[in-house]
């Protein structure tokens, strides 16, 4: 009966999606404290009832299984003591975070093991009451999973060795503590739940390494050998598959798989390539996600941005924007980044306070971000999208409505129509996979649609705007509010264009050619955070209101060469 009270106590605290953003991993990150300092008392409690009953067999059993409360009070003092040391950006590399949620999951689960089988439950509420007290979320299985998974859409993007990123080694820089065998195998067994095979092989044999150098082992060899063994003979590796198998019998003879995996592999075989060297390891990635420019858009995020084109390349220019009796005043900085179809970084255009007032704001109102199903039309979670956002209302605060009217003056465009500020903060591995900003229908009025013939991905919001009854979205601004050590670039796929953050700039592009017409060429993505931390808001302006802020050419193929451009026909920049 105590068993099943302290789990739900305990569960009533696990709480999934933290992983969606870092703003709640470093408010967690306290959370540890709390765990140092009632194991401490716990085992002050407990020692003298400890020293009775403890004999020699049952310590050395202890030892063996890694359930001895001193060494998880000595292993969980160790660890909050460095991430104290650095402070809340110690959440923001993605290693340290998965260690974090790891620690507080599977790991806390061995203490309340030990707890359980004696006076815990006065220890156990009393953390239950103090996390309840100040509202700090704790991590769920969902959580642990989605920082594995985190680690190996950073380790594909970037192109990240398995055995570096083990060891806390990121882009050759040491960047975190090193992952234990269990640690590592927990990752390797994250990508076989999702039948992610190829990454499963990877870890699983980095697992088996380490636990090598281990002693005792944090994990099972016998544990690492099955998953690793299945991974082979679904990447076509049979025979490897058949030699994992056969040392799995032999250590664990009471396996309840092994001997019948053992003839399945030898049955599968029958008899050929039976000796001889193993042949070597085939592990081909292979990717179900329909994004078909997968590779195109990692290796934009990766930096290798192909030349800007010659013809184009003398004529990029930054340039002053005073084109409202308030700019006269105040000009606005502008760097046109490429021109057909046009994109602009607008500079230094939110400042510092406004950022941290925006940020404030926002914070009680994140909740994980939802895309729309392309086939019933609604609002769902998806793992193409990791990130928390919010919507904030122009009249919520005085900042809010200067952004909005700073939003009109350097686009030119009217903000009547336009959606509500969305502020977003990207979790482990935080990213938006390749998607288009504007509705792909047709017949938005105002000369604004888009012939549904255009078949990227299902994975496109359709109808999305409709009831609105404001037409469709005309462009977008993008306010970068913070800068990550590495990656959460904005790409442009088929463009060649990666854009990545710079605080207080804002990036703005058209969605909508001049006609009204979708422009394909603005297929874009967020690439995932690599190291630290990122905040942006974006401003999505919509076609009603526009007729004549950016009125129809007079030639077909007519497009803008710098921001408020209203020629009727087509010119080179």
């Amino acid at each position: 009966m105590r068993a099943v009270v302290l789990v739900c106590l305990l569960a009533g605290l696990a709480r999934a999606d933290l992983f969606t953003a870092i703003a709640d991993l470093q408010h967690m990150l306290g959370a540890e404290k709390d765990v140092t300092s009632v194991i401490d008392q716990y085992i002050a409690a407990e020692r003298d009832r400890l020293d009775d009953l403890r004999s020699v067999e049952n310590y050395n059993f202890l030892i063996i299984h890694g359930f001895t409360s001193f060494r998880y009070a000595h292993e969980y003092v160790h660890r909050n003591a460095h991430a104290e040391a650095v402070g809340p950006e110690f959440v923001t590399n993605p290693i340290n975070a998965y260690l974090l949620i790891k620690r507080l999951t599977s790991e806390w689960k061995k203490v309340e093991n030990i707890m359980l089988n004696n006076k815990a439950t006065t220890f156990l509420k009393n953390i239950t009451d103090n996390r309840v007290k100040s509202e700090v979320k704790f991590p769920g299985e969902e959580d642990l999973s989605g920082a594995a998974i985190a680690l190996l859409r950073l380790q594909d993007t970037y192109k990240l060795d398995t055995l570096d990123l083990s060891n806390g080694i990121i882009g050759g820089e040491k960047v975190s503590n090193k992952l234990s065998g269990h640690d590592t195998f927990e990752v390797g067994r994250a990508a076989y739940n999702q039948k992610d095979y190829y990454h499963c092989l990877m870890w699983m044999q980095v697992a088996l390494n380490k636990i090598e150098n281990e002693s005792p082992a944090t994990v099972e060899e016998s544990e690492i050998l099955e998953y690793l063994a299945y991974s082979l003979y679904q990447q076509g590796n049979v025979r490897r598959a058949l030699s994992l198998t056969k040392r799995l019998a032999k250590i664990a003879p009471n396996h309840p798989r092994a001997k019948g995996n053992v003839k399945w592999y030898e049955d599968m075989l029958q008899g050929k390539d039976m000796v001889g060297d193993l042949p070597p390891i085939v592990n081909k990635r292979v990717e179900f996600d329909g994004i078909v420019e997968r590779d195109a858009y990692e290796a934009l995020c990766r930096g290798e941005i192909p030349p800007v084109e010659k013809k184009w390349k003398n004529k990029l220019r930054c340039y002053l924007k005073r084109d409202k009796p308030f700019l006269k005043i105040a000009p606005i900085k502008v760097e046109i980044l490429r021109f057909d179809p046009l994109a602009v970084l607008f500079k230094n255009v939110i400042s510092d306070s406004e950022i941290k007032v925006i940020k404030e704001l926002a914070s009680p109102k994140l909740k994980r971000a939802t895309v729309q199903n392309s086939k019933t039309g609604e609002l769902e979670h998806a793992t193409y999208r990791i990130s928390k956002s919010a919507w904030l209302k122009g009249d919520l605060h005085p900042v809010i409505e200067r952004v909005n009217r700073r939003i009109e003056d350097f686009t030119g465009l009217y903000q009547g129509t336009s959606e509500e500020l969305q502020v977003a903060n990207y979790g482990l591995g935080g990213h938006y996979d390749p998607h288009f900003d504007f509705a792909r229908i047709a017949n938005y009025g105002l000369g604004g649609h888009y012939e549904p013939h255009y078949d990227m991905s299902l994975k496109e919001e359709k109808n999305a705007f409709k009831t609105l009854n404001t037409g469709n979205r005309i462009a977008t601004v993008l306010f970068y509010m913070s800068q990550p050590e590495r990656g959460g670039a904005t790409v442009f796929n088929h463009l060649g264009t990666a854009v990545f953050p710079s605080k207080n700039d804002a990036l703005f592009w058209y969605n909508l050619r001049r006609d009204g017409e979708g422009d394909l060429r603005t297929r874009h993505a967020a690439c995932p955070v690599l190291l630290g931390v990122k905040w942006v808001s974006n401003k999505w302006i919509h076609e009603r209101g526009q007729e004549f802020t950016r009125p129809c050419g007079l030639e077909e193929g007519v497009q803008e060469n710098f921001i408020g451009d209203l020629s009727p026909y087509v010119n080179d920049p």
